[in-house]
């Protein structure tokens, strides 16, 4: 199978949605993906999608940063890939192209989150040589 990896652009960035809502929780619906994605377009974000003709299956945000122990950094943010698309060598497939995109930009290191109970995306992201630094803690304030 050919796929194709590409930015997706500010105009179409509501077409992310429907995939993001699969990983995120239930209370976060489809209206407030779509305010949050509206205002995270306008930041150091960028969006890939992965496509399989015209269908859009797999989809990861990229935060642009400098950080004091990394360098110039891209964190990846749900990255997320369609159930039937699965377990085909496509995540590796993904982050080679993620990585050589970033590389292209003058970026020197990529960073994720991975939750605690997601152990498949912590032995992805190992087999891979991402290395654990530490645990991401969130506080809601708001």
């Amino acid at each position: 199978m050919q796929f194709e990896f590409k930015i997706i652009t500010a105009d179409t960035i509501e077409t992310v949605v429907p995939l993001v809502k699969k990983m995120s929780k239930p209370h976060i619906t489809e209206a407030i993906l779509k305010e949050r994605f509206k205002e995270m377009i306008t930041q150091n974000y960028e969006c890939v999608g992965v496509y399989d003709a015209d269908q859009l299956i797999g989809v990861s945000g990229l935060w642009f940063c400098t950080r004091h122990y990394s360098g110039r950094s891209v964190e990846l943010d749900h990255v997320f890939i369609d159930d039937a698309y699965r377990n085909k060598g496509l995540g590796t497939q993904f982050i080679n192209w993620i990585e050589t995109y970033v590389k292209t930009k003058g970026y020197q290191a990529i960073e994720l989150n991975a939750y605690i109970d997601n152990v498949p995306s912590q032995n992805f992201y190992e087999k891979d040589g991402f290395q654990k630094l530490g645990y991401h803690f969130v506080k809601l304030i708001g």
